[in-house]
């Protein structure tokens, strides 16, 4: 399927919810293959790039959050969320994501997302301010009984829009259009996405704080990351689907 603009995307049959995210900032940081290996669940395999492993954090605003036949719903459909991230396979099929912690700043969200597809969402006080060319971007986690974490961080796009190139690291990292969740007695579901191609941006970044790996193992402040901006794109979601 070719690029249409979001104002053009159809979604195939069958999805149960459809969202925009908005003003994201990809930011990846290579980390040592075994210790992220070691945190996966079992059923599920580590995803390398020419045999490095990588880990994400991305900030970003979802918006127009609403189920298949309902509405938006003022208070529900528009929050904050940032994920840590990292890319894994099932059976060496399927690349996708797997999410170590999603903070929100929607209490309903985070209790839905948990209950139905098994994520492991956390509350979290948050902020999203423009600024002149950008966006400043604070989360702190105070979902009762997690692991701290907090993000504060000054981003923006710095150059032209294009499409990245099958094979790039940039593609490797963004063209992933399903999720892997574990459930509390270890079984692995998948959540299928779609949306259009993402339309990048190289970012600057300056991130004065980010604790949110640490609880991993992953102080995350030695490398620079890797950075890309996305304004926006209309995704739709599947029901997850328990693997056998």
């Amino acid at each position: 399927m070719g690029y249409l603009p979001n104002a053009a995307f159809r979604r195939p049959r069958g999805w149960v919810m459809a969202m925009t995210w908005e003003d994201l900032l990809f930011a990846h940081w290579r980390v040592p293959v075994d210790l992220l290996r070691a945190l996966l669940p079992k059923g599920l395999e580590l995803d390398l790039y020419r045999g490095e492993a990588w880990l994400s954090v991305v900030p970003f605003r979802m918006s127009h959050v609403h189920g298949r036949f309902l509405p938006s719903l003022p208070g529900l459909s528009g929050f904050p969320e940032t994920n840590v991230r990292t890319y894994v396979t099932r059976k060496g099929a399927m690349p996708g994501v797997y999410f170590f912690s999603l903070d929100a700043a929607n209490f309903v969200a985070v209790r839905a997302a948990r209950r139905f597809f098994h994520l492991p969402y956390f509350d979290a006080e948050m902020s999203v301010r423009g600024e002149e060319d950008g966006f400043r971007y604070s989360t702190r986690r105070t979902h009762a009984g997690a692991a701290a974490g907090e993000l504060s961080v000054s981003y923006a796009p710095v150059g032209p829009i294009y499409r990245s190139t099958q094979g790039t690291v940039e593609d490797w990292l963004t063209a992933r259009y399903c999720l892997y969740a574990a459930d509390a007695e270890g079984g692995i579901h998948r959540c299928d996405i779609h949306h259009q191609p993402w339309r990048l941006q190289a970012a600057r970044a300056d991130i004065r704080v980010n604790t949110l790996g640490e609880w991993l193992g992953f102080p995350l402040d030695g490398e620079t990351p890797l950075l890309q901006f996305a304004k926006k794109t209309v995704v739709a979601a599947w029901m997850p689907q328990r693997l056998e």
